[in-house]
């Protein structure tokens, strides 16, 4: 690799796990004779404004989970600045859709010679809700309802689970509190599904919580979204449900309702949780979202 190199290390990522990995990111960097420059810092604002200083052809890698590298997208959406991952966060998930593993750092930095490719980003508009008003570039995806519901219970799981089994154990409690909300989705301008639902979720990548392929036929080069949302569901049948996103078997049940397009609307009767790329983001009536293609240009396979 001949680009110049900004390694972006969240120290809290993973509760602290990629900061304890530096010494041997470190180690391998300097093997490979690759010339880096290190930004730590305490905040993802922070860091984010280190790099927006750096010249354009600065490459950027970043160590951490989906939080670090949706901190990071000011940066490098639509500015052709290159971005790589070293996954070591809690939530790995769009390192996970690329083939890319906690804590193989060969992977990541063989991404680093590869030519650039373009993926898609999607634009979020949060408009009616606590956090009205605000908007949010990502590159995996969001949900609602139930499965934001479940990021917000993690908190009070086991502190010795941790990743995919402390989203396991949290969903499982969450389907105790089960929640059907009205709602209406709109795709493109066409109605794809109103009536109960407990989760609606918009995605570019495939997976969240930590391996659930909740949209198996996501492409992040397609210049689509992908839609999906549950029809009214019983306890017993959300748990079906959850075995089969597992895999990404679920589409075509007939509990689902799952579609494709440029652009959605998702209008909720009364407020339910968010989160954005698996960071919660309060509560929330209104959402809109339309697709960025070829967005932001990934160091990947």
């Amino acid at each position: 690799m001949t680009r110049p190199l900004a390694v972006v290390l969240n120290p809290q990522a993973g509760g602290g796990s990629a900061r304890r990995a530096w010494p041997a990111l470190e180690r391998e960097l300097t093997r490979r004779g690759l010339s880096f420059e290190r930004i730590e810092e305490k905040s993802g604002d922070a860091a984010l404004t280190r790099v927006l200083a750096l010249p354009p052809d600065v490459a950027v890698l970043a160590v951490g989970g989906d939080g670090t590298v949706g901190a990071l997208l000011p940066a490098v959406v639509g500015t052709g600045r290159p971005l790589g991952i070293v996954p070591l966060g809690t939530g790995n998930d769009f390192a996970g859709h690329l083939g890319l593993k906690p804590g193989r750092f060969g992977d990541s930095l063989d991404r680093l010679s590869f030519q650039p490719r373009p993926v898609d980003a999607l634009e979020v508009t949060v408009e009616v809700g606590t956090g009205a008003g605000r908007s949010a570039v990502l590159l995996n995806g969001l949900g609602m309802g139930f499965d934001a519901q479940v990021a917000a219970n993690m908190i009070h799981a086991p502190p010795a689970l941790h990743g995919f089994a402390r989203y396991v154990w949290s969903a499982v409690q969450t389907v105790r509190e089960l929640t059907l909300t009205p709602v209406t989705v709109t795709v493109d301008g066409a109605v794809q599904y109103t009536g109960p639902s407990a989760l609606v979720a918009v995605m570019n990548g495939t997976r969240y919580g930590g391996g659930f392929r909740i949209s198996p036929r996501s492409d992040i080069r397609d210049g689509r979204l992908d839609v999906l949302a549950s029809r009214a569901v019983t306890r017993g049948r959300l748990l079906e449900l959850m075995l089969r996103v597992l895999p990404g078997r679920h589409l075509g049940h007939p509990a689902v309702t799952a579609g494709q397009g440029q652009a959605v609307t998702v209008e909720w009767a009364r407020p339910v949780a968010l989160h954005l790329d698996g960071d919660l983001a309060g509560t929330v009536q209104r959402v809109s979202a339309r697709v960025l293609p070829g967005a932001v240009l990934f160091l990947t396979a």
